[in-house]
């Protein structure tokens, strides 16, 4: 099998991902893949050949290897690294539709379109939900298929055409074990680093739009300060210049405009002074 689409596709995502993103990328590269292509896919190369049954029964065999191994340890564990690794394909795509509409526009769009944000940011959160997914899925598979995490080196079948119970030797258990264990322990500390890296977005990001609203609430209330400020300075000044056209007046113009205004202009000075 040819993992380097595999490897193409992680190398790419390594580029749009968080610090958290760049280890997930490290360790499903390092300890999974070049795990399963050195050694584990060697281990699992022969295992129907080599399992031994005490009958030599035609089709017995066969049967009790079916029943036991439904699903192959080593096939289980690359449709495993295959399905974890698709999700990433999701935040390529979004990153390649960006750069494809700014050249649709001819102008810069984004700030850079592998920054995570908006739509991308999106995008990113649910491949990681995906991934986090079927980590866990493929867990809770390999628990039920094979009756927990463990080989043993006997099992005895009675299915048919097994004339009897017989007994079926599974060759290298314990190798297998220790492959199945850091499987199992690689699988979890992925699905750790996707569970932290996913917190990490969400308050990096909630904290950073609390804090735009809170700016703007900030710039918003200092405005109105400033208008309320004006409009009393405003009036204040008119209603300086009402009381000294009131002085200015004539005695016979003065005393008819106080018949009719009684101390309404000077009264209104008077207040403004007593905000001011």
């Amino acid at each position: 099998m040819s993992w380097r689409f595999l490897c193409d596709l992680l190398s790419g995502v390594n580029k749009y991902s968080t610090g958290i993103g760049r280890i997930w990328v490290a360790v499903v590269f390092i300890l999974r893949l070049l795990v399963y292509v050195v050694a584990a896919e060697n281990i699992w190369k022969y295992e129907h050949d080599e399992f031994e049954c005490n009958i030599k029964q035609p089709g017995c065999e066969n049967v009790c290897f079916d029943h036991f191994f439904p699903v192959s340890h080593i096939r289980l564990w690359a449709l495993q690294l295959i399905m974890v690794s698709t999700p990433s394909l999701l935040v390529v795509f979004h990153v390649a539709y960006r750069e494809n509409r700014e050249k649709h526009h001819n102008r810069r769009l984004y700030k850079s379109p592998g920054e995570i944000d908006g739509g991308l940011l999106c995008t990113y959160l649910i491949s990681l939900v995906l991934k986090t997914g079927f980590e866990i899925v493929f867990l809770v598979l390999f628990y039920k298929l094979y009756n927990g995490f463990k080989v043993p080196r006997l099992v005895k079948c009675d299915i048919r055409p097994c004339s009897n119970t017989v007994d079926c030797y599974i060759s290298k258990p314990t190798e297998k074990m220790i492959f199945l264990y850091f499987l199992v322990a690689t699988s979890c500390l992925c699905i750790v680093l996707n569970l932290s890296e996913l917190s990490y977005l969400i308050f990096k990001y909630s904290t950073k739009c609390y804090l735009k609203r809170y700016i703007k609430r900030c710039q918003g209330s200092e405005s109105d300060c400033h208008k309320s400020e004006l409009m009393v300075s405003e009036r204040q000044s008119s209603a300086e210049g009402a009381c000294a056209l009131s002085r200015a007046q004539p005695p016979s113009l003065a005393l008819r405009s106080q018949s009719h205004f009684p101390f309404r202009k000077c009264l209104v000075y008077s207040v403004f002074n007593g905000m001011a």
